[in-house]
């Protein structure tokens, strides 16, 4: 692992984020149960009841990817 640490940390910065994203959504995919905890589940009820008080608040996750992008 210390050697893929390694390498990875000699790509630039635009291409870690890259790899951070890919590696994220390959996680995403799988279909596997994760057991949420009551802290966790109450903070997402919290978080969708904020949003459905006022959806267009907040940023999609494109333009926050663009946000970042147009940053480095």
């Amino acid at each position: 692992m210390t050697q893929i640490l390694n390498d990875v940390l000699k790509l630039s910065e635009s291409e870690r984020i890259l790899m951070v994203e890919a590696i994220w959504d390959s996680l995403s995919t799988k279909d596997q149960d994760f057991e949420l905890t009551n802290e966790l589940k109450e903070l997402l009820d919290e978080r969708l009841e904020e949003h459905e008080k006022n959806p267009k608040a907040g940023s999609t996750w494109d333009e926050v990817k663009a946000q970042i992008k147009n940053r480095l």
